[in-house]
């Protein structure tokens, strides 16, 4: 008995003659994962991040138009300060959205996390060089550990921090300034009735500036009068709680006659799970002399044997200030180390 398969009459077997092939409707062209190189495309600067939307200055024309992200670069996203190359339509047209198909490369990257232990970063700002740390000598008072958080994250950014003490016309700063008194930072003290801003002005310009601090201290303020057509929202400070009220509440690039300003909404606190641990111990620049004499393995941390801040603090080398700047320290370390 033949198990061979026999056609019944009038069939036959399929062969290619018999496949029907359905053109493609996309094209016969193949996919590629190689992308347009968009040399001969506008440059422009992010000023600002609303829904997805990106206002950029055109840098040729010095224009603003709108845009949005192309898709390959939707997962890591543009920051405000990014230079980026644009496609698309950049003209005047009502409605008109340009496409930003490149983010050129960055000379600097300020990030924060959401605490000491999640190592996720959100960036704040791309390309500043400056950062200017904002803090009232009164309501609501001044956070020194706070300071000492900006500090690290501006020595990891690689940006010049300078300390802008505002309502000084309430207290006298002098005491609050001991604690950074080692410290070779600018410092402009500010006053309601003389807002020094010439000599703010002075260090702002040809800079761009992020300017940090913590809500109600008078940030948008400053920015206003830095800047009298930025219009940034201002606040007071709760009356129960003694905490300023968030005003701003996005990121944004104000264009000074000779410079940038970049207004950040204000925060009550700064995670640094991201920091390269060298850069917060070199924002301590009062105590990095007596650190680089430390042991290589030196956790330098209290219980850490021959460490030598507990012998200049011994010594009484460090000045009055010396056991507080040395517990902030070795509070960071600690946190940032946890994750």
């Amino acid at each position: 008995m033949s198990w061979l398969y026999e056609p019944e009459a009038g069939k036959h077997d399929l062969d290619e003659d018999d496949i029907r092939v359905r053109p493609n409707p996309k094209g016969n062209k193949p996919r590629t994962k190689n992308r347009p190189e968009h040399k001969n495309v506008p440059i422009g600067f992010v000023t600002g991040v609303d829904l997805g939307r990106y206002r950029v200055l055109l840098e040729d024309e010095q224009r603003d138009i709108s845009a949005t992200l192309a898709k390959e670069l939707r997962k890591t996203g543009a920051a405000v300060g990014d230079r980026v190359a644009l496609a698309g339509d950049t003209s005047e047209t009502e409605g008109a959205l340009a496409r930003i198909v490149r983010i050129e490369p960055r000379t600097s990257l300020l990030r924060r996390s959401a605490d000491d232990t999640d190592q996720v970063e959100r960036v704040i700002v791309a390309n500043a060089t400056q950062m200017a740390i904002v803090t009232a000598i009164a309501n609501p008072e001044p956070r020194t550990r706070l300071i000492d958080r900006y500090l690290a994250a501006a020595y990891d950014a690689g940006l010049q921090p300078i300390l802008v003490i505002t309502k000084c016309d309430l207290a006298d700063p002098a005491d609050f300034l001991a604690n950074f008194a080692g410290l070779s930072i600018p410092v402009v003290k500010n006053r309601s009735d003389d807002p020094a801003l010439a000599e703010l002005g002075k260090l702002l310009d040809g800079e761009i500036t992020v300017m940090v601090g913590h809500s109600g201290v008078g940030k948008s303020t400053l920015v206003n009068a830095l800047a009298p057509l930025a219009e940034r929202a201002t606040g007071g400070v709760n009356t129960v709680t003694g905490r300023g009220r968030h005003t701003s509440s996005s990121v944004r690039a104000i264009q000074l006659e000779n410079g940038w300003i970049i207004d950040t909404p204000g925060v009550r606190s700064f995670g640094l799970g991201h920091i390269d641990p060298k850069s917060l111990l070199r924002s301590f620049e009062d105590l990095w002399k007596v650190i680089e004499r430390c042991p290589r393995d030196c956790s330098h941390l209290a219980d850490s044997p021959d460490c030598e801040l507990d012998a200049a603090l011994a010594a009484g080398t460090l000045g009055e200030q010396g056991a507080g700047r040395v517990d902030s320290l070795r509070r960071l370390i600690t946190t940032v180390d946890a994750e």
